[in-house]
């Protein structure tokens, strides 16, 4: 059996997180904590290890490994949080691995466009001898044998569908692909999720670690965990999309891919996304909804995003809510309206690093308030014979 660093409930963590993905998790929600161990800090350690430049950050699988190791020795992972290092070339990496120029810089990872037509380019295809792909897995298997089995190393944020082709065309240019070219766009989204798995499966086969003879993995920034191949899946682009172009370019790949994955969380991205929502509810192979809310509005816990909530319990599906807004005991009170409502069965909430006072006062509260609701509205659709 692995033994996990600073993990010391990980097989009761197990257990929660695949009851999660069945809507069927008992006791209090899932719950992403990690509290800050002040009297571990060593500010001449931090000092040594701090990012020093760009290649320091992103290509230095020793340095990566070291910060993270001293990450974990001055954090405790509660609840259902677990040690796992994100080793991402920014968010859609295939972009580069087919074609585009990755810009790295301290606080972002860009994708330069490169193409000014599709007319006459060749088909986009797995190419195992790319630069960037060689680099980014290299790097990768290099982490994943520093780290062995003391934390997960997670899949990296490969991205799919139009959006990879927006980071190639643009998005100005894509929009119009889209209406002067929609046969091509079809074709090029397919090549693209042909490609998906090829990419997938790669980084998947280094970051699995197998306990009592089953296959796990993680996948990064949004710290879910699941038994098989887990992953986020998106569409960032539909923001400056119309509902008949959602459904007609991006529905059905989205659908194909979910089929092939474990587990699967969708991240919903910013109001000009909601309109979708009704025909991502559709594909049942989505588990969990991840909604952001976007620049500038309250975070995932307030009431104001309910009705989002609402369709998705009633389509079956998880909730992922993150939590960010306000203090402390304001986040318990509105969690206390987020539970009430959708119960403890098929939730979890995302918080981020907080002192071990505030995590214990979060965790007594949960236990106290949050275990085993079965929620008001679930109860209304119960009720109703809308959901099972």
């Amino acid at each position: 059996m692995v033994e996990m660093i600073n993990k010391k409930n990980w097989e009761e963590t197990k257990v929660k997180w695949n009851n999660y993905w069945k809507r069927q998790n008992t006791g209090t929600p899932l719950m992403c904590i990690v509290a800050k161990k002040e009297e571990a800090v060593d500010p001449v350690r931090e000092a040594e290890i701090a990012v020093r430049d760009v290649e320091d950050k992103y290509f230095d699988a020793e340095r990566m490994v070291a910060r993270y190791r001293y990450w974990m020795d001055t954090h405790e992972f509660l609840a259902e949080s677990f040690p796992n290092l994100s080793v991402d070339f920014g968010p859609g990496s295939m972009a580069g691995y087919l074609g585009c120029n990755i810009k790295f810089a301290r606080h972002t990872v860009w994708f330069e466009e490169f193409l000014d037509d599709w007319e006459g380019y060749k088909k986009l295809e797995f190419d195992p001898e790319n630069e960037w792909f060689k680099k980014h897995i290299e790097l990768f298997k290099r982490v994943r044998e520093l780290a062995g089995d003391d934390f997960y190393v997670a899949i990296p944020d490969i991205m799919e569908n139009i959006d990879v082709l927006a980071s190639i065309r643009g998005a100005q240019n894509t929009i119009f692909d889209m209406m002067d070219e929609p046969e091509e766009v079809e074709e090029r989204i397919k090549q693209v999720q042909d490609c998906y798995f090829e990419y997938f499966d790669r980084f998947y086969d280094v970051a699995k670690i197998n306990e009592n003879g089953k296959d796990s993995s993680c996948y990064t920034v949004f710290n879910i965990w699941g038994e098989g191949k887990t992953a986020k899946l998106q569409c960032d682009f539909s923001a400056m999309m119309s509902p008949t172009q959602f459904r007609e370019f991006i529905q059905e790949p989205l659908r194909e891919q979910a089929k092939k994955l474990d587990h699967v969380l969708y991240h919903l991205d910013g109001p000009d996304a909601i309109r979708h929502l009704d025909a991502l509810m559709e594909i049942e192979e989505i588990d969990a909804l991840q909604w952001t809310s976007g620049s500038y509005n309250p975070d995932g816990t307030h009431e104001q995003w309910f009705e989002i909530y609402d369709k998705a319990v009633a389509a079956g599906k998880a909730l992922w809510v993150q939590v960010y807004t306000g203090t402390t005991e304001e986040w318990i009170a509105r969690i206390d309206r987020l539970v009430e409502r959708y119960g403890s069965n098929a939730l979890f909430m995302y918080f981020p690093p907080m002192s071990m006072e505030s995590a214990q006062m979060i965790l007594k509260h949960a236990e106290e308030n949050w275990k085993d609701v079965e929620g008001s509205y679930v109860k209304e659709l119960k009720a109703a014979g809308k959901l099972a």
